[in-house]
């Protein structure tokens, strides 16, 4: 959900000593920071040097560095638990703050299946008008920190129709219409139909997308482009995304300076995923995978999904089978999502139509929680039960 973006990963605090002249004791902050989130705490009218402490039990604990320096933050990580935590700053003279508290919560990411402008959907549209698709979830994306999605075609107006059977393409007046209304923050283009109308139409497409607030993965401009991780900055947490397309047309793939999207080779799969571990607290696979209308997975998407765990993967998550596959937990703190099915799309044979939105709690390095609201897919769009 866009409107949490920050400019900074660390959620800041603010304590002011009631020996400050300058204004009455206040806090200025996020009042939220996920388990594990970095926490940047300052405070004003403090002789210096000041230490932030924590509150535990009947004592105050330091927490963070000294510092020396008026406006200078102190910089830490939260607990790596859910509760309440309580702050303040103490000065070298032994003045305090008053305390403040703030909440340690689970970082929400909400995720969904195959997003399709074009075809049913794109007809839906038309009739119905932009916002169509997005009625029922639009409200339940939304409310959760970061969602994410599977943009399964190109967006653009111009480019050349490849030969293939299915083709999708929708119109950018859609686009625009799903960044506003469907709280998606971070769409994945590694997959079959991203290059239908050639890498003018996917360049569009990617352009499209960032210029409407979003952040495309698993394509790009070139081959460097589309393997780098996407890093969004939610809670006091890094949270990379990096997307893989193992179905074919293989000459999609981004290759050199060639613009397309990026091929699920178990080589670039570890590479990538270790690149986004070293820069990011929590890291989101996506993998295009599996076998249209088969409701379990395969050994090849098993062993994907193992070699991203093995590179530090926190979560798996799949499109492309257009059904729902199974949620599993391989150890404590990792989940792998094997088919999200269908989300806005037309259903076109029996099981296509299930669909829901996948919900992770997440913490720093872990999956805290999971659940799935149920929905079906009515007319291309889909519509929550209850």
């Amino acid at each position: 959900m866009r409107v949490h973006i920050a400019a900074t990963a660390a959620a800041v605090v603010v304590l002011t000593s009631a020996a400050s002249a300058a204004a009455a004791p206040t806090l200025v902050a996020v009042g939220e920071v996920a388990p594990g989130g970095r926490l940047e705490v300052r405070a004003t009218g403090l002789k210096e040097p000041f230490r932030v402490q924590e509150r535990r039990g009947d004592a105050w604990v330091d927490r963070g560095p000294v510092v020396y320096g008026t406006g200078k933050p102190s910089r830490f990580r939260a607990p790596d638990r859910v509760g309440r935590l309580r702050l303040r700053a103490r000065g070298g003279d032994g003045v305090a703050t008053p305390s403040r508290d703030v909440r340690v919560r689970p970082l929400t990411l909400a995720a969904v299946g195959d997003i399709n402008l074009g075809d049913g959907p794109g007809a839906a549209i038309e009739r119905f008008g932009a916002a169509y698709p997005w009625t029922s979830v639009g409200p339940r994306l939304k409310a959760a920190d970061l969602a994410f999605g599977n943009l399964e075609c190109a967006v653009s107006n111009r480019g050349v129709q490849q030969d293939k059977t299915f083709t999708f393409r929708g119109r950018p007046s859609s686009l625009t219409a799903l960044a506003r209304l469907s709280g998606l923050d971070v769409l994945n283009l590694a997959n079959n139909h991203s290059g239908d109308f050639g890498t003018t139409a996917l360049l569009d497409t990617l352009r499209g997308i960032r210029a409407n607030g979003m952040q495309p993965v698993g394509a790009g401009s070139n081959e460097s482009q589309a393997y780098r991780a996407v890093v969004v900055e939610r809670l006091g947490l890094k949270v990379a995304f990096v997307g893989f397309d193992a179905i074919e047309p293989f000459a999609f793939r981004a290759v050199g300076g060639r613009p397309g999207n990026a091929w699920a080779f178990p080589s670039r799969v570890r590479s990538s995923v270790r690149a986004a571990a070293a820069q990011a607290d929590v890291v989101i696979a996506t993998f295009h995978w599996g076998i249209e209308r088969v409701f379990t997975e395969n050994a090849s998407q098993r062993a994907l999904a193992q070699t991203a765990f093995a590179a530090g993967a926190t979560a798996v998550i799949g499109a492309h089978p257009h059904v729902l596959q199974p949620i599993r937990r391989p150890r404590p703190g990792r989940l792998v999502a094997y088919s999200l099915g269908n989300f806005v799309f037309t259903p076109r044979s029996a099981g296509t139509e299930r669909t829901g939105i996948l919900t992770l709690k997440l913490g720093a390095g872990r999956v805290l929680g999971d659940a799935f609201a149920p929905a079906r897919i009515v007319g291309s769009r889909p519509i929550l039960r209850g």
